[in-house]
């Protein structure tokens, strides 16, 4: 996805207008604007700190397919289906407690 975009969907989802984008951030507002319009490519810290300023955080992902550890599937299709069952029902547990510590 394009940086203007990123920047637009994160200012909107925050409900902020470029102007108020703009104050939070410390940059000048024309400037938010070029960005938006894709009139200007900002540098990652630039971006990161737009981002941060709508209450978003710039994270690095492997891209879909890649750095996937093949060896964790193998075992997984190793086991019997109940195996995986209970497996994947202690995982839900796993999630379900994590998703309870960050509502905290």
């Amino acid at each position: 996805m394009a940086a203007s975009h990123l920047i637009r969907y994160a200012r909107r989802s925050a409900g902020l207008s470029q102007r108020e984008l703009a104050e939070r951030s410390g940059m000048p507002q024309p400037a938010v604007a070029r960005i938006e319009a894709r009139r200007a490519t900002p540098r990652v810290d630039t971006l990161a700190r737009l981002l941060r300023a709508c209450g978003v955080q710039l994270d690095l992902a492997p891209l879909a397919g890649e750095g996937i550890d093949r060896t964790a599937i193998r075992q997984l299709l190793a086991l019997s289906p109940a195996e995986r069952l209970r497996h994947a029902v202690e995982e839900a547990r796993n999630l379900a407690r994590i998703r309870v510590r960050r509502r905290r």
